[in-house]
């Protein structure tokens, strides 16, 4: 009985808040606040953790990025005073990376994307005047995104961020050493343990474009730790959808920082359960496992990195 009422006088007051469009701030700021407490308590935690995915915690990124960056944060010595950052592939920053860290420290910070009415469709999530947050409304490739970062990003940067479903291992390479002290990439965790692997470095590449199944973009996680190391990184997990790998500046030495930190074996970070594949007319099809995933793309081509080798090759012809 009283469940039932309570559920009555909840769904009152969010009728209510929809009416006066007041339902997504009051939504946010109860989520900021229920997760304010819960990475407070995460905390107490932190010195036992022997896997990144065991604080995984979701307030306003995609997954558990949340808690992640904090945990690596804090580890570091970071928190408050740096907490800069760099996030390319943000959307409307509803849903990203460095939201959090933005809307608790008010940093300074880059962010960018290439949307219609990229700022009106940021500033409803974040208050603009308590920070300096930059927002760049640009199409990256790797032949501009030195430039836009020149243009953009003066500061010592603590979080870098990359996710834009494509190109982001040239990306990467184009990038300097040691950019920041955490770094958050994207990989495609359909490519396996074991292929080194990137698709072509096409400037608009798009991945429905490239194949309808959505399944053939970005890189490998074996190819990805490759060029972090290359950048001066070591890996230290990724996230429980084994979809983002994070990573740290050898500035900051594992033993000191991360002592109890257990890296397994590959396998254990790319066996993805998302289903995320299209059939031809763009409908869910929901594959699963790693066999029907690669078998769907076995005829797209990829770039092989395999012994520095950088050759086009169609996938089917590394995994028979």
């Amino acid at each position: 009985m009283i469940d039932k009422l309570m559920f009555k006088i909840i769904k009152i007051i969010t009728k209510f808040l929809r009416k006066l469009n007041l339902d997504r701030i009051f939504f946010d700021k109860l989520f900021f606040n229920i997760g304010l407490n819960q990475i407070s308590e995460n905390r107490k935690n932190y010195k036992n953790i022997d896997n990144i995915q065991q604080i995984e915690l979701k307030i306003f990124s995609q997954n558990g990025e949340d808690g992640i960056i904090d945990y690596l944060l804090i580890k570091l010595k970071l928190i408050p005073h740096s907490t800069n950052f760099i996030e390319i592939g943000v959307g409307d920053y509803r849903e990203s990376n460095t939201r959090f860290i933005y809307n608790r420290f008010h940093s300074k910070g880059v962010i960018i994307d290439c949307i219609d009415d990229m700022k009106k469709k940021v500033k409803p999530h974040v208050n603009l005047w308590k920070g300096d947050l930059r927002i760049c409304n640009s199409f990256i490739n790797s032949n501009n995104i030195n430039e836009i970062l020149k243009k953009n990003c003066d500061f010592d940067v603590d979080v870098f961020s990359l996710d834009i479903d494509g190109i982001d291992y040239w990306i990467i390479q184009k990038l300097k050493k040691n950019i920041s002290k955490i770094f958050i990439a994207e990989f495609n965790p359909v490519f396996g343990p074991k292929l080194k692997v990137t698709v072509p470095n096409i400037d608009d590449f798009d991945r429905t474009n490239y194949h309808y199944s959505n399944l053939c973009y970005g890189m490998s996680l074996s190819a990805l730790i490759d060029v972090m190391k290359e950048k001066n990184y070591y890996f230290v997990g990724t996230n429980l959808q084994k979809m983002n790998a994070f990573f740290v500046s050898n500035d900051f030495n594992k033993k000191d920082f991360f002592e109890n930190l257990e890296i397994k074996s590959l396998e254990n970070y790319t066996n993805s359960n998302i289903r995320d594949s299209r059939d031809i007319n763009n409908n869910l099809n929901y594959l699963s496992g790693f066999e029907k995933k690669i078998k769907e793309i076995e005829n797209c081509e990829v770039i092989n990195l395999e012994k520095n080798k950088n050759d086009l090759v169609k996938i089917k012809d590394l995994i028979s």
